[in-house]
């Protein structure tokens, strides 16, 4: 569960700087962010990198269900929760907000993943396949920017609590830095899933 979810805290990461270029001016962006995506799915080694990606997310999500049920199992289903004094909300619901983001990804991979791939995409003036007008025209519906904005505060707080108890299950965790690797974890979630939310946002007030 850690190892997964630290590898996809850094893919978050690479892949969020990758998408900045939706901020750039719309004929820039389309031709850099065109450009990018086919990067991606033409390079042998970030295809291989897919695979570990696909893999584990696919991992991350059963380990989760799994420890799921042993907590319930093992008397999870209290009338009401005693740790709400000495625990966070967020390490309290994570598999609440992991079924939120799963969720999210279905719809993520459905939008985009599965149309680059299998869907008929027209090609820009460069020839690369026109994902960008894909985007555009997804985020023009504002229902659809509100689940992703809902699903960044999701991730935010999953990955908060995330960060901090996957570096300490690795035992990675010196007690003289516990403030510094929270505050890290804080801060990374909130500046990538900001990041990551405001881009729909910004499409949406700007293709119009």
């Amino acid at each position: 569960m850690s190892l997964t979810g630290l590898f996809l805290c850094f893919f978050l990461l690479i892949h969020f700087l990758g998408n900045t270029q939706l901020f750039l001016p719309p004929s820039e962006a389309q031709q850099n962010f065109n450009w990018y995506s086919s990067i991606l799915t033409g390079n042998i080694f970030i295809k291989m990198v897919s695979y570990v990606l696909y893999l584990s997310i696919l991992i991350h999500a059963i380990y989760a269900w799994i420890i799921t049920m042993k907590n319930n199992k093992s008397g999870g289903h209290y009338k009401k929760d005693s740790r709400s004094r000495s625990s966070k909300w967020s390490s309290r619901n994570m598999s609440f907000l992991g079924f939120i983001i799963l969720i999210f990804l279905v719809l993520h991979f459905q939008n985009f993943w599965y149309v680059y791939k299998f869907g008929s995409i027209g090609l820009d003036p460069w020839g690369n396949k026109d994902l960008y007008t894909v985007v555009v025209t997804a985020f023009q519906q504002g229902w659809l920017v509100i689940i992703y904005v809902i699903a960044m505060i999701a991730l935010a707080y999953h990955l908060a609590h995330g960060i901090s108890s996957g570096i300490r299950t690795l035992g990675l965790f010196n007690p003289k830095f516990v403030r510094w690797i929270q505050c890290f974890g804080v801060a990374y979630s909130v500046l990538i899933c900001l990041g990551f939310a405001l881009m729909p946002v910004y499409i949406f007030f700007t293709s119009k």
